[in-house]
């Protein structure tokens, strides 16, 4: 399948023959789900943690006699019926939420996704993409892009709208593009289902480069 390449300013550069193994695989939405559930859950933090009745703060004495006082019974105020008490199935920071995923996995989900994208028309592949160090001109850059038919709503404000992967981009460059709210911005190495999933749009830089990692991933 051919598609076009464009430059920065929106115009049509030249054409790429796309191989069928990476942009024409079937959609496979169990093995999509998997994987992005899987990268979903292995990015939590695990941090959040939750104290129960053996770990709150206080004497476990009985706050009163089992009988003769006319109130409900209770053993101790560290109870989770009571404020300040522990808590009951609260998060705790020893869960661990990683889960395994295989490279056949991880490759062929990515795959899926991006012939899925690519079948949507919501891909752009982009000749080069110049070295820039100020966030003015990382936008002027995507704006060019939306002169490209389909493609308008590339530079609207929210987030997620789109992601671009680039060959080797230095830390000034990624500072610049980063500051855009509607837009992520990595290497093509970090192309991972999860995040083409949540994004709009894909940009893809150098595309006969990038191809050729993608094909990498095949052996």
């Amino acid at each position: 399948m051919q598609v076009n390449i464009y430059t920065t300013e929106g115009k049509k550069s030249k054409t790429l023959e796309l191989p069928e193994n990476i942009f024409g695989a079937k959609w496979n939405a169990d093995l999509v789900a998997q994987v992005v559930t899987s990268q979903a859950s292995n990015r939590r933090a695990g941090t959040a943690h939750t104290k129960n009745r053996a770990e709150v703060r206080g004497s476990h004495k009985k706050p009163w006699a089992q009988k003769g006082s006319g109130r409900a019974r209770h053993g101790s105020a560290q109870s989770p019926l009571w404020k300040g008490g522990g808590v009951t199935f609260g998060p705790r920071n020893e869960k661990s939420y990683k889960k395994t995923i295989t490279k056949s996995m991880r490759s062929g989900a990515l795959f899926s996704l991006l012939s899925a994208k690519l079948k949507a028309g919501k891909i752009i592949f982009v000749e080069s993409v110049p070295s820039v160090s100020k966030t003015k001109d990382a936008d002027v850059l995507m704006k060019g892009l939306t002169n490209i038919e389909g493609f308008k709503t590339l530079t609207y404000k929210k987030p997620n709208n789109v992601y671009m992967t680039v060959q080797g981009v230095d830390a000034a460059g990624k500072r610049a593009f980063r500051n855009l709210p509607y837009m992520t911005l990595h290497n093509v190495e970090d192309l991972n289902p999860l995040d083409i999933a949540n994004s709009r749009y894909l940009v893809i830089a150098n595309p006969e480069e990038s191809i050729k990692y993608l094909s990498s991933k095949l052996k």
